[in-house]
């Protein structure tokens, strides 16, 4: 039996037409399946749980964004059930950072039913599991914004919360603890990478592998609004790294101290300190 999860109202409504794909691929295949889709988060958590609870599962396919897999990690990672993340939001940087394409869905469902799943690392911070990336600063700020506005709709709306945040964003102290090091480092921006991206192709963390049991840290020291606007389109190309105020190293654990608000997958984790640790090969899915 294959679970599907599906978010329909995901995408402006792309997770319902990528959701019925699924749904007849499985079909034509003569595949088992069992469909579940509700209308919020919660009530898709509770319904999904206690069917795992009484039914053993081949994988868990997500139709949906990042945010619906987040849901989904939560419940098949202690059970060890592998899961499929099908691209239908508007950020859909586990998928990337698994690295499918974002349109070949049926490449990915055939590799998914004929092949056995590989195990990945995943992030956990304070017992919540994260596949893409941690993080914290200037663009949970923009996050906090961009999820109170009404207008405008996709990922244009995230655009419009930097231009309202930007002008009046001031500098954190954080207080870091590593593997290795400890410290205290004045920055905008702190991304702890398990995956290479998040907020729609960011490649913030562009070295990040899925099987080196560490993650990438990218902290963004302090720069004026004009040299943040300058850089920031580089983090599509992963290029801001090589910018002398953005520091990476790598570490199996960081504990991030300051007066911020954490992210992980684009969804709220919720105030600082934070601990997080990356888990060698604790899930399973499947990878391009």
């Amino acid at each position: 039996m294959w679970l599907i999860a599906i978010n329909p109202f995901s995408g402006q409504g792309r997770g319902s037409k990528v959701g019925a794909h699924v749904i007849d691929f499985f079909a034509n295949h003569s595949l088992p399946y069992q469909v579940f889709s509700a209308p919020n988060a919660a009530t898709l958590k509770v319904e999904i749980e206690n069917f795992l609870n009484l039914q053993s599962v081949f994988g868990v396919v997500s139709v949906g964004g990042d945010g619906l897999t987040h849901l989904i990690l939560q419940l098949v990672v202690p059970r060890r059930i592998p899961f499929a993340p099908v691209p239908a939001g508007t950020g859909n940087d586990i998928v990337r950072s698994l690295g499918w394409s974002l349109d070949e869905v049926d490449q990915q469902l055939e590799r998914v039913i004929s092949t056995q799943a590989q195990a990945v690392d995943l992030g956990n911070v304070d017992s919540e599991w994260f596949a893409a990336v941690l993080s914290t600063g200037f663009d949970s700020v923009v996050n906090e914004r961009a999820n109170r506005l009404t207008w405008p709709r996709g990922p244009q709306r995230y655009n419009a919360a930097i231009a309202l945040e930007l002008p009046r964003f001031k500098p954190l102290t954080y207080s870091i603890e590593t593997d290795s090091s400890s410290f205290h480092v004045e920055a905008m921006l702190i991304a702890v990478g398990n995956g290479k991206s998040y907020g729609g192709g960011m490649q913030v963390c562009p070295q990040a592998q899925l099987h080196d049991g560490l993650f990438d840290i990218m902290i963004l020291e302090p720069v004026s609004k004009t040299e943040f606007l300058k850089v920031f389109p580089q983090v599509y190309s992963g290029s801001h790294i090589h910018h002398p105020k953005v520091r990476m190293m790598r570490s199996s654990k960081v504990k991030i101290s300051a007066s911020a608000i954490a992210y992980a997958d684009g969804e709220r984790i919720g105030p600082a300190p934070i601990s997080a640790e990356c888990v060698k090969g604790v899930g399973l899915t499947w990878i391009l």
